[in-house]
């Protein structure tokens, strides 16, 4: 049998993030028999490196104290050569601007960058630099149809450049399993809730009107917020000038996600733009009915009215209306089922890997 082909994955680090939890769940759960995987980043420390480690996948760091620090590329460049490293995938910005020219300087590797949201939520330098290493890479992953036609229509990447991977979750860890509420939601009748970054652009502000619009009709109802972030200060004063702190609970992020998603009964990602989300995904898997705007990747998980629900961004009186809907345990029920089914069959970290495996692969021959 020959032996794997070494492959490195950089990120900028492996702690909490989206990206962060996708590189990890792909580290592990790639064929290694065929990938002898590396994960190389700048920052090594956190949750997602100390799950890789327990997992036997090395780490490998690069000091790059800023991104016109020249040393760091040469010290990637140099463990790709004396390491035969055979293919570079970068995972999110940072790595796809200083990882794939340090690996071009190494020659010999193919390589691969990602593209995991909407270039237009970045910094024009940052976009400018992202043109320039389109040029540079033998292809580019990205986790929805709706990134692969922003970038063939909008940043003019040639369409056979672009590989399309789904993000995959762990069936296993997420299921539609019900237990007992977390303290802070023990007595609810109803938990609407949402797990991400506190960031302007996920529009939380969207979901706390709706709530205190349906109020009335939702008597016991609570809606849980879990996650941190700059937007967390003006969310809580929004709560209290609506007059629903009382009914409101602000988790910081956390690690043990699961039970708080399988105490959520309507989940709600209200965003202004989304690629594929992980929360999302998530939340379908352990049973909650979902509940998002329509906008970037979320219709490609979210068939409206079959596994879940769509509403424009920014409508709160629409996404007031729809919660009204949602208070048919039957129908919320019916709804979950076919969105775990969903993730099951189509979105798990299994299948993931099994794409990524190919697309490798491909890159290689």
């Amino acid at each position: 049998m020959a032996a794997p082909t070494p492959v490195l994955l950089i990120v900028r680090e492996l702690n909490l993030g989206g990206t962060e939890r996708q590189l990890a769940e792909l580290a592990k759960a790639l064929d290694h028999d065929r990938f002898d995987v590396r994960v190389g980043c700048f920052r090594p420390f956190g949750l997602r490196g100390e799950e890789l480690r327990a997992a036997g996948v090395p780490i490998v760091q690069f000091p790059v104290p800023s991104l016109a620090s020249f040393k760091g590329g040469l010290r990637i460049a140099a463990y790709v050569r004396q390491q035969g490293i055979r293919l570079v995938h970068t995972f999110d910005t940072p790595a796809n601007l200083y990882g794939v020219p340090a690996a071009r300087m190494a020659a010999g590797a193919r390589i691969l960058s990602s593209q995991r949201a909407h270039r237009g939520l970045m910094p024009a330098h940052y976009r400018h630099g992202l043109r320039i290493t389109d040029h540079l890479v033998d292809g580019i992953t990205v986790n929805c149809d709706y990134v692969r036609r922003h970038l063939v229509e909008e940043e003019k990447v040639p369409e056979g450049l672009i590989h399309l991977c789904y993000n995959g979750i762990d069936a296993e860890r997420f299921q539609p399993q019900r237990g007992d509420h977390p303290a802070p939601l023990r007595g609810a009748s109803l938990v609407i809730g949402v797990v991400c970054v506190l960031r302007p652009e996920k529009r939380l502000d969207t979901l706390l009107q709706a709530f205190a619009a349906t109020r009335p009709d939702l008597p016991g109802a609570k809606l849980a917020i879990i996650g941190d972030g700059p937007c967390l200060p003006d969310l809580k004063q929004q709560a209290q000038a609506s007059g629903i702190h009382a009914d409101c609970v602000f988790v910081p992020a956390t690690p043990h996600v699961t039970e708080w998603l399988q105490a959520i009964d309507i989940f709600v990602l209200p965003s202004l733009s989304e690629a594929l989300s992980n929360s999302l995904m998530e939340a379908m898997a352990c049973g909650c009915s979902v509940v998002a705007s329509r906008v970037g990747g979320n219709p490609e998980l979210v068939a409206d009215g079959e596994t879940g629900f769509l509403f424009e961004a920014l409508d709160a009186q629409g996404l007031a209306q729809i919660l009204r809907r949602l208070r048919d345990p039957q129908l919320r029920g019916k709804l979950a089922l076919s969105a775990a089914r969903l993730i099951r069959q189509r979105f798990s970290v299994t299948a993931a890997a099994r794409r990524m495996g190919d697309i490798y692969t491909d890159t290689l021959a």
